[in-house]
C-alpha cells in the first residue's frame, strides 16, 4: 500500500458550465442566469462550492431585472409619446 494521500478530482461537477454561465450572464443575461443556476445545483448536490456559478446567478439576475426595468420605462415613454398629441387627429 502507498501512503500518498487520495487526490481530489481536477474538475468537480458544474465548474465548466458555471464559467459558461457567468460568460453568457454578461452577455445573455437570462440565459447565463438559468445556465449559472443549474451549474450551482449541480455543484451542491456534489458537495463542492461553485463561486462563478454563483457569480452568473448574481449577475444574471441583476442584468435581468434591470432590462425589464428598462423596457418598461421605454414601453412608459412610447404610450405617454403617443397619448401627448404627437400623432395628429383629424
Amino acid at each position: 500500500m502507498s501512503n500518498t494521500p487520495a487526490q481530489p478530482p481536477a474538475d468537480y461537477p458544474g465548474k465548466t458550465l458555471g464559467i459558461v454561465g457567468l460568460v453568457l450572464a454578461i452577455i445573455t443575461p437570462l440565459i447565463g442566469l438559468i445556465i449559472s443556476a443549474v451549474a450551482q445545483s449541480q455543484s451542491k448536490k456534489a458537495g463542492y462550492p461553485n463561486g462563478l456559478a454563483k457569480a452568473g446567478v448574481i449577475v444574471g439576475a441583476i442584468l435581468t431585472a434591470l432590462g425589464v426595468i428598462f423596457f418598461i420605462i421605454y414601453i412608459v415613454i412610447i404610450v405617454a409619446a403617443v397619448n401627448s398629441g404627437s400623432v395628429s387627429s383629424y
